[in-house]
């Protein structure tokens, strides 16, 4: 089939998406409104069943108790921006981090042209120099000898604006040095083993300094951001947490990527792999590996997949240094976790960053979510002068959960549906899926343009997000119509429309449709600043 014909019929395409997809959400809305109140009964138990971590009868501050404005635990990316951004607007912060050195992490190393923008909104946009940063401009993607470039859409944009790739360890180090230089932050080294409650509202926090002797902190708000492997998030939520794939980490040193400056993405069997600059001598090569168990690295047997199933799959300009970095068996492993945020309004207490929310690392979209929740959150909280009203700022405080979703969730959402469409798979549908994907990108103008624009968080529009995906399913149905339809091929079509729906629509529900698509039709997203007198949070 001619490439004119399919770029022809590409805005027609995106033109039908349009009008099904709206019958498509109708749908999905009504359905769950129908059970609101069941929905909204079951919460109220959950949150009023649930354990803290620790509750105590009384905390009188004693002479020697530190009292904050707020805590903040966790000095991870979410963590430490949260920190200097509160601080500068004269919040007294306490953060208090179990490990202050530099983390030696494999992922949170590539930072979307979006995320730039909201360090530059955030006022901390020195923290990506310094430490050999480089910039990104887009991405490459290879399927079966066959490889295109995608370029970020950063016309409109100063020249500053790109995406950043750096050691993540030495980017949290320099925004905990940026939080740590206001004389209203206290950064400190100690493990938080529980939240104190009293009267259902989180007073502070116990923790153990780093000389492991057990101390106590107040604030009037506790924000807990202790990752992806928080032991507190329990009390403040309830995690659905799943983990579809590992990523094994390897650093591939003087390597040439086939085209510079570019985030690079391998379809490969079973799974996706990606490679991006993390200096300007090192690229991160992340092998996906689906489900929750890696081959071993001890016994040798992670060494012999690489060479034998992934190496073979690898651009040919890359292949060497792969292979000299499964020699020099500097190999990592870490589970690709998604969870979606399902908060307990709780007085006291907020959750934000990996602790709080979390999608599939493919789209590298995770800092991006964070910093953007920190815009809002610190939007929300500057007219406020007095954050001692637990159950008012709570209530206040709904909002944060609706303001976020519109980017939050396209980004959360684009992320776990790529994965699942980049995925190699035994049902020929889905592999159709996968095929048109690549070619859908490959067309150039609004069908490469628009989703780049959601990939790099320039543009997280929830309904562009859903039109583009169905847009690719409606056009791999026409490759396979053009150009003799046959009733397998028809059969095939139906089976690839129907895939696409069982991708993205269960996670479009988790995320809360309501939220993500009609975010002014939710009381909370019109709630004002506390005054005194306001009903507790419930």
């Amino acid at each position: 089939m001619e490439p004119q014909l399919l770029g022809w019929l590409s805005p027609l395409v995106i033109s039908f998406v349009l009008v099904t997809s709206v019958f498509a959400f109708y749908a999905l809305f009504v359905k769950p409104r129908r059970n609101s109140n069941k929905l909204d009964s079951t919460t109220s138990k959950i949150h009023h069943d649930r354990t803290v971590t620790s509750t105590v009868g009384s905390l009188n501050v004693s002479v020697g108790d530190t009292v904050s404005d707020v805590i903040v635990v966790g000095a991870g990316v979410a963590g430490s921006a949260l920190a200097y951004t509160l601080g500068k607007d004269n919040r007294r912060v306490h953060v208090i981090e179990r490990d202050l050195s530099e983390p030696d992490r494999i992922v949170g190393e590539l930072l979307q042209p979006g995320g730039y923008l909201k360090l530059l909104e955030l006022g901390i946009e020195d923290c990506v120099e310094e430490i050999d940063a480089q910039r990104v401009y887009g991405y490459a993607l290879f399927k079966n000898g066959k490889r295109i470039r995608l370029a970020y859409p950063l016309e409109k944009f100063h020249t500053d604006v790109s995406g950043r790739s750096f050691h993540n360890g030495r980017f949290i180090q320099r925004m905990r040095e940026k939080a740590a230089s206001l004389p209203n932050v206290q950064l400190e080294q100690g493990t938080v083993v529980s939240l104190l409650e009293e009267n259902g509202t989180i007073k502070g926090v116990r923790y153990k300094n780093k000389a492991g002797e057990e101390s106590t902190a107040f604030a009037a708000l506790t924000i807990v951001c202790d990752g992806c492997f928080s032991n507190l998030r329990r009390s403040l939520c309830n995690p659905q947490v799943d983990v579809p794939s590992c990523f094994v980490g390897l650093v591939l040193e003087n390597c040439n990527l086939p085209y510079a400056n570019h985030g690079h993405v391998v379809l490969a069997d079973p799974s996706p792999i990606l490679m991006y600059p993390i200096s300007s001598t090192e690229v991160r090569c992340l092998v996906d590996v689906p489900g929750q168990k890696v081959p071993s690295i001890a016994n040798g047997e992670m060494e012999n997949y690489l060479k034998t199933v992934v190496a073979p799959q690898m651009p040919h300009e890359v292949y060497d240094s792969f292979i000299a970095a499964v020699n020099k068996g500097n190999i990592k492993s870490m589970p690709n976790r998604s969870m979606p945020a399902s908060p307990y309004p709780t007085p006291g207490a907020l959750l934000m960053g990996d602790a709080f929310n979390m999608r599939h690392p493919l789209t590298g979209g995770g800092m991006t979510v964070a910093l953007s929740d920190i815009v809002v959150l610190r939007n929300l909280l500057r007219p406020l002068r007095d954050l001692s009203d637990g159950s008012s700022l709570c209530k206040y405080l709904e909002s944060f959960y609706t303001l976020r979703k519109p980017v939050a969730s396209t980004i959360n959402t684009l992320a776990n549906a790529l994965y699942k469409v980049f995925c190699s798979s035994k049902d020929e549908a889905r592999n159709e899926m996968r095929e048109a994907c690549f070619d859908y990108l490959s067309l150039g103008g609004m069908c490469t343009s628009g989703p780049v624009s959601l990939l790099s968080g320039l543009n997280p529009r929830p309904l562009t997000l859903v039109c583009h995906f169905f847009a690719v399913a409606v056009y791999g149905v026409i490759r396979l119509l053009i150009p003799f339809p046959s009733p397998k091929r028809m059969w095939l079509g139906a089976k690839l429309i129907s895939g696409a729906s069982g991708i993205i629509f269960p996670i479009i529900r988790a995320e809360g449709v309501r939220q993500m698509f009609f975010p002014a039709t939710v009381p909370a997203y019109y709630r004002a600043p506390p005054v005194k007198g306001e009903t507790k949070c419930s």
